[in-house]
C-alpha cells in the first residue's frame, strides 16, 4: 500500500506495474488474506498500525479480485481505469501537434509493438497495454533471473523510454493540464 500510494504520485506506469504484481502475489498466496499477512506482510519492519492498515488494503485488493472475477487471472477494474487514462493521454499526445518529441518517440517505438503482436500478443490489446505487458513480462523474467536476449534488451529500452515520456506527461496533466490545442 505505501509502495502504492508513492507510486502513483511519481510515475503512473511504475505504480501499474507495481499493482500487477501485488495482483500476482495475491494469487501466489491463493487469495488468503491469512497467508498474505503470515508469510508477507509480517516479514517487512512495520508498526502494529501499519501492518493492519497493509493487512486492510490487501484484503480490499482480495475482495475485489473475488468480486470482478479475476482470481486466476485478469486485472482489477482499478488497474484497467489507470490503464485506459494512460491510453487515453497517449491518443490526445498523439493528436496534437504541440507534442512532437512524443510522437517520434512512439513511431520509434512502433515496430516493436507490432513485433510483440505478431508474436502473440493479444490482437485485442492497445498499444500502450501491449508495452505495459512487454515491460512486465521482462520484470518477471529478471525477478526469475532467467536470460533476456540483446533484442528483448534493446526493445524494452525503446518501450521503457517511450513509456516514461507516456507517464511524465501523465503527471504534469494530474498537476498542471496538458494544453493539446
Amino acid at each position: 500500500m505505501y509502495i502504492a500510494q508513492e507510486l502513483r504520485k511519481k510515475n503512473i506506469a511504475e505504480y501499474l506495474l507495481y499493482m500487477w504484481q501485488v495482483e500476482d502475489t495475491i494469487r501466489a498466496f491463493g487469495c488468503s488474506l491469512s497467508r498474505i499477512k503470515r508469510d508477507y506482510i509480517d516479514r517487512f519492519h512495520y508498526t502494529d498500525e501499519q501492518i493492519e492498515e497493509e493487512t486492510d488494503w490487501y484484503g480490499n485488493l482480495i475482495r475485489m479480485m473475488n468480486q470482478e472475477g479475476c482470481r486466476e487471472q485478469g486485472h482489477l477494474q482499478i488497474n484497467k481505469v489507470t490503464l485506459q487514462l494512460l491510453t487515453e493521454l497517449h491518443q490526445q499526445l498523439l493528436a496534437s501537434p504541440k507534442f512532437p518529441f512524443y510522437n517520434t518517440t512512439y513511431y520509434k517505438v512502433l515496430p516493436f509493438i507490432v513485433e510483440l503482436r505478431n508474436r502473440g500478443a493479444k490482437k485485442e490489446e492497445n498499444e500502450i497495454e501491449t508495452c505495459m505487458n512487454a515491460l512486465y513480462g521482462v520484470m518477471m523474467l529478471r525477478l526469475q533471473k532467467k536470460e533476456i536476449t540483446p533484442n528483448t534488451q534493446h526493445a524494452v529500452k525503446e518501450i521503457t523510454t517511450f513509456i516514461g515520456m507516456l507517464s511524465d506527461y501523465y503527471k504534469k496533466d494530474k498537476e498542471e493540464g496538458l494544453k493539446f490545442e
